[in-house]
């Protein structure tokens, strides 16, 4: 939806507006646009870099505590179905949630739900870190968490950043915010490893739970450029 608006035409009267304000200042010639439109194409507020970084600072430790997980319990002589079924239960609540986020979104506004996302991210990691190795019902209610985590601060933070864009700029920088996402997943997946290697599973979930807990502050900046 957000693709489809940002590729309708500018209104007529805009351009006719710009043409008029222009005077001899070159617009009539094509050459640049006036200084309100370039006002106009500029991001309003800090809302684009806050919503990139709540996405991010959400995308990271959840793939990176995703990724080991199944190695923690592998390690702990759990098979290939119990690992599949916690896997399976993060996932689905990565995704399933989205109609239920983007309501609560639209009825509390986006730093809300971003705040949550960070609070409950941070719990979940701290009950991963917890949860004993053969306790399967505790390590998936943790990823479960995660997953609808990672889901409201995906939503949220799209909707921080729509919110900050002028018309015809969203599918740009949403491309972009799509990079830094690969990226971060990325980062978290690669560095999980080494982290467990150097001080077990427990030490990146509690690393996991300090970078969620990032995403509260940014939330509080987020609501403070929307006032």
């Amino acid at each position: 939806l957000h693709l489809a608006r940002a590729r309708l035409p500018a209104p007529e009267t805009d351009t006719r507006a710009d043409a008029d304000a222009g005077g001899g200042s070159g617009s009539d010639s094509g050459d640049a646009p006036g200084p309100a439109r370039k006002a106009a194409d500029r991001p309003r507020g800090p809302g684009v870099t806050t919503g990139l970084w709540i996405m991010l600072l959400g995308q990271l430790p959840k793939v990176a505590l995703m990724t080991m997980t199944p190695v923690h319990l592998a390690a702990n002589g759990h098979g290939t179905g119990t690992i599949g079924l916690v896997v399976s239960l993060h996932i689905a609540a990565m995704f399933l949630p989205s109609p239920l986020t983007g309501l609560l979104t639209d009825r509390l506004g986006a730093p809300p739900v971003a705040a949550a996302s960070g609070v409950l991210l941070c719990a979940a990691a701290l009950l991963a870190a917890a949860a004993p190795g053969d306790s399967v019902p505790l390590v998936a209610v943790a990823l479960t968490l995660a997953g609808i985590a990672w889901n409201l601060g995906l939503v949220s933070g799209t909707a921080v950043i729509t919110a900050a864009l002028p018309p015809g700029r969203g599918a740009n920088t949403q491309g972009l915010a799509d990079v830094g996402l690969a990226v971060a997943g990325s980062t978290g997946a690669l560095l999980s490893g080494p982290a467990v290697t150097a001080g077990g599973y427990a030490t990146l979930a509690l690393a996991c739970a300090l970078t969620a807990l990032l995403v509260t502050p940014l939330a509080l900046r987020a609501a403070r450029a929307r006032a």
